[in-house]
């Protein structure tokens, strides 16, 4: 079922990876982040959405990993946004999210897999604030609800999982660094932080996300073992 974490803001948990669909109510209508994973769960995710009472008008893929590329007919046929690097991404390596998501999605519809369109310069139906970085995937992007005082983190600050680096990418600890900064200025003035696998952190526990990543950081910078209490098989290289 859907948990409202602040206003016109909600999310779905699913047991694969604990990742985090994100709903957010817009000035139009709602507009679904990242819906996954298995088919079962988009399709009660549809059902939830649909006692809302409020359309739905747009999907968002955070970045293009295949459990982000996700879709479902339950959730309408409607426009797909995603970053332009994103969307790029997500049209060339369409096959192998699909590959993916047929090996760790259960009963997924492969078709829908993948089909996003790059976000209007407006930010068009997606209410909040864009903040992309490279850090984990290129094109990756948090979205800011500065009027509701969330942050909405995708795959960075999470509780259950260490900074995960994208191998197709030079200098990730510089991006990881950026990101953070980034993210950091974003979340001065949230309450709530949503990463896209894991728990929801608010007040006091949202600097000690960031305390974390950057601890891990270091770790790797200086050659030595993180010690990171944070647990959880890590998803595939690209999930």
């Amino acid at each position: 079922m859907l948990t409202e974490v602040a206003e016109g803001a909600w999310i779905r948990q699913s047991a694969w990876m604990w990742t985090n669909s994100i709903v957010v109510r817009g000035d139009e209508g709602l507009v679904v982040i990242d819906p996954g994973i298995h088919g079962a769960e988009m399709a009660e995710l549809g059902a939830d959405v649909e006692r809302l009472g409020i359309p739905v008008i747009a999907g968002f893929s955070t970045h293009p990993h295949f459990d982000h590329l996700l879709w479902h007919p339950a959730l309408g046929d409607v426009p797909r946004y995603a970053t332009a690097a994103n969307a790029a991404l997500a049209e060339k390596a369409r096959g192998r999210a699909q590959a993916m998501t047929a090996e760790s999605a259960e009963d997924a519809p492969l078709d829908l897999v993948a089909l996003v369109e790059p976000l209007p310069e407006d930010g068009g139906p997606l209410p909040g604030e864009l903040v992309e970085h490279h850090a984990h995937a290129v094109g990756h992007a948090a979205v800011l609800l500065a009027d509701r005082r969330v942050l909405l983190a995708a795959d960075t600050l999470s509780d259950v999982f260490v900074p995960i680096f994208d191998p197709g990418q030079e200098d990730q600890l510089s991006a990881y660094d950026e990101a953070l900064a980034l993210l950091e200025e974003a979340a001065a003035e949230v309450d709530v932080v949503v990463p896209g696998h894991g728990a929801v952190a608010r007040g006091p526990e949202i600097a000690a996300r960031f305390a974390a990543d950057r601890s891990y950081l270091d770790a790797v910078r200086d050659g030595v073992e993180p010690e990171d209490q944070r647990h959880g098989p890590r998803p595939p290289v690209g999930g």
